[in-house]
């Protein structure tokens, strides 16, 4: 388990984390959520052991994170911000001194290599040079370096920043993979909601240093003005005002050419058989008609504008 208490953490007068606390069971993945600035990668380095906090705690697996640095550092696996990999050396030796780092040797070492590389689909660059690779190559050899010992506990920092949608997806779908029917924890700091939907199975949300939100993708979703939305798709347009008279009906948004509609409920209403049957009463053209969840983007964007003002 990931035990943050309190966690805090100051540059100057700026206070870049500020009291946060939250804890991670094993089997969760976890997306933690945040606009640039917000403390995310902070947060990481402080949960990693890379920087001091001013105040609270942090213990990983067991282990204070302050007191007992290398016993929790040998929990994890950790792709930084940036993937920082040493720059001339090739790929292949870069992943076998970090299995040697990690205490592995001989034909052990050479299975971990082997399989790290074979996840992230880097056979076809082991002879190169760290620094002769795409934004993207460098990115996979950060992950792989991070997972190369099978780490309990995986900490990534945008781990798939500069990655193409491809790439993405193979991303997703490895640690999807790491982490089911696992008691694997696995902390993905990122900006990209889309990654949560994908891969996640809690979301927390913070804005300057300080938590906003937590709870499951759906949990989140829920808390949007879109949940339970209906959005019908038409052939062409038409009068759509009076379903304002409909109940459980807030309010109505049309698509400038007229062809999408989307019906938002008042806060714990359920209106799709109204509106569908309204739809069907009257004839519309429709080609489709769908119930919203929520939009996580809507919810990420008022949590941190109201905690901005």
């Amino acid at each position: 388990m990931i035990k943050i208490n309190s966690l805090t953490k100051r540059f100057g007068d700026h206070v870049a984390v500020d009291n946060l606390s939250f804890d991670v069971s094993p089997g969760e993945v976890l997306g933690f959520l945040g606009p640039n600035g917000a403390g995310k990668s902070t947060t990481m380095k402080m949960l990693t052991g890379f920087l001091t906090p001013d105040g609270g705690s942090a213990s990983v697996g067991g282990f204070d994170i302050q007191t007992q640095t290398l016993q929790a550092q040998q929990q994890m696996g950790y792709l930084p911000e940036g993937a920082p990999c040493y720059g001339d050396m090739r790929v292949k030796r870069f992943l076998e001194f970090i299995a040697e780092v990690r205490g592995f040797s001989g034909a052990e070492k050479h299975k971990r290599v082997a399989w790290a590389a074979e996840q992230l689909e880097l056979g076809a660059v082991m002879s190169q040079s760290i620094e002769t690779l795409s934004k993207g190559f460098k990115r996979r050899v950060g992950l792989a370096q991070a997972i190369l010992h099978d780490p309990s506990i995986l900490i990534l920092d945008e781990p798939t920043d500069g990655l193409d949608p491809n790439q993405k997806y193979q991303v997703r779908k490895l640690i999807k993979q790491l982490a089911e029917g696992s008691n694997k924890i696995v902390v993905i700091s990122t900006h990209i909601l889309e990654e949560v939907s994908a891969v996640c199975t809690r979301a927390v949300v913070i804005a300057h240093g300080r938590l906003l939100a937590d709870g499951t993708p759906e949990q989140l979703e829920a808390r949007s003005r879109y949940h339970q939305a209906v959005t019908v798709a038409l052939e062409q347009p038409v009068d759509s005002q009076p379903l304002l008279g409909l109940p459980g009906v807030q309010e109505i948004e049309v698509r400038p050419d007229g062809h999408l509609l989307t019906v938002i409920a008042k806060p714990g209403e359920v209106i799709f058989p109204v509106v569908g049957q309204y739809a069907q009463d009257h004839a519309w053209p429709v080609r489709e008609l769908s119930v919203e969840r929520g939009r996580l983007d809507e919810v990420f964007r008022r949590l941190t504008a109201e905690e901005a003002a």
